[in-house]
């Protein structure tokens, strides 16, 4: 373990539920070490917090290994921190000087209303899912998995969408709160596929429709990219958006069939 010891005044939001206003406390807290991760800081913190008999500090975590998307923390104003490509859990002290004053705050994004404190609901990406994140399979033993040749750059850009966690960074990095990266990264990833294509234009309409229902419009800032802890590229919005226009071209023409 390094012998170097910070001491760091925290700023963190603090919120009783979605119909309080809120408010910054601060907090100072010493001796973390440059191999806490930034949510074992914030675990220090509680332990310190509930043996003065005050209230912990509520945040989302789960994993703690990057993967599973439910750590959502703006620290100084970034989503996920200074690090490129790294969740809030896998952001570590060092990346902080002793003596930093670090701001602390949930997603901002009014469709992530704030449940307390850190934590806030995002159920609304499940109801994008839930409109089209699906495929047609038939029922039976699995395949073997060479049965269905896929190029290699179809393959490799369908996993590159698939790494989306659905952490939220998008949204909350975006000026506009859209949802454009989370969506067309679920859109494509499935629509890349061979066996997504049975639903691919209605998937598509759904999907995009859905997120309209909730979620801002995007108008290109990139924001969403430089959050993105998977670093996943705007160009899966390019293809959601193609896709989209096609389905509203093969809709019309189904409908005047009728």
């Amino acid at each position: 373990m390094s012998g170097t010891l910070k001491n760091l005044t925290l700023k963190i939001w603090r919120q009783s539920g979605p119909a309080d206003s809120g408010r910054f406390d601060t907090h100072v807290i010493d001796e973390i070490t440059d191999e806490a991760s930034f949510l074992e800081m914030l675990d220090i913190l509680n332990e310190r917090l509930v043996e003065s008999g005050e209230e912990a500090v509520v945040f989302d975590h789960d994993c703690r290994e990057g993967i599973c998307g439910t750590c959502s923390l703006m620290i100084n104003g970034q989503a996920h921190g200074p690090e490129r490509a790294t969740a809030t859990c896998q952001l570590h002290m060092r990346k902080f000087s002793s003596g930093d004053t670090i701001v602390i705050e949930p997603w901002r994004a009014s469709a992530f209303p704030i449940v307390r404190d850190l934590m806030v609901d995002r159920s609304s990406f499940d109801r994008i899912v839930e409109s089209g994140g699906f495929i047609t399979a038939a029922t039976g033993g699995a395949p073997d998995a060479n049965l269905t040749p896929i190029p290699k750059p179809v393959a490799d850009a369908a996993m590159d969408a698939a790494q989306c966690i659905g952490c939220g960074a998008c949204v909350a990095a975006c000026p506009n709160g859209a949802a454009n990266l989370f969506t067309g990264a679920k859109v494509s990833h499935l629509n890349l596929l061979p066996q997504g294509q049975a639903e691919r234009y209605q998937r598509v309409e759904n999907m995009v429709e859905t997120m309209d229902e909730h979620f801002g419009s995007c108008t290109n800032h990139g924001e969403c990219e430089a959050a993105c802890p998977k670093e996943i590229s705007i160009d899966v919005i390019a293809l959601m958006n193609s896709d989209y226009r096609k389905a509203k071209t093969i809709n019309r023409k189904s409908l005047s069939r009728v």
